[in-house]
């Protein structure tokens, strides 16, 4: 898991684009650290947020967002009858399953950023009350905008474990590293 990111290969944007994701996603995973499920899925903060939710929520919507990119529907609709689930674990998912998820679709997000002819091609946004008509965006905007969702939560997982357990980012580096 990425703890800092190195500066890019000279002209290598797709690579420190994929670099700040990884990295990002990188204090998700580290906050999960040495949890079991029961504390993974507890809310010890005024927020109805936990790290599984987390969790899954971030891999469901990178899916998602590739598949956009790619004109192909998310593998998971959502809407107002299930957004919830997709901050809890359902139906015998596991952090162990989730951690699995997410790294397949993160290296189908690597493969899809390498693949595509350029970061300024674009692609439609869904026809959503929160997007503009017709409105696209280009796959550099994509990359940006998963980062930002990431680092995001990220921030608030930080929390929670901090909350959890007393332990801050810098000790689950150590953590991380000695294991």
């Amino acid at each position: 898991m990425v703890t800092h990111v190195p500066a890019e290969a000279q002209g290598d944007e797709r690579g420190a684009l994929l670099a700040f994701i990884e990295e990002q996603r990188g204090g998700i995973r580290r906050a999960l650290l040495g949890l079991t499920e029961e504390q993974a899925a507890s809310k010890p903060s005024a927020s109805e947020l936990s790290l599984s939710g987390l969790l899954k929520h971030v891999a469901e919507v990178e899916q998602g967002w590739i598949a956009r990119a790619k004109q192909e529907p998310p593998a998971i609709k959502r809407d107002e009858t299930n957004w919830h689930e997709t901050f809890q674990l359902v139906d015998g998912e596991s952090v162990e399953s989730q951690l699995a998820y997410w790294e397949k679709v993160a290296a189908e997000t690597e493969a899809y950023i390498r693949s595509v002819p350029s970061l300024d091609d674009t692609f439609p946004l869904p026809n959503d009350p929160w997007f503009p008509p017709e409105g696209r965006v280009s796959v550099r905007w994509l990359c940006l905008h998963l980062i930002r969702e990431t680092a995001r939560h990220a921030g608030h997982a930080d929390i929670i474990r901090e909350s959890l357990d007393g332990k801050t980012a810098f000790e689950l580096v150590a953590l991380e590293h000695a294991g």
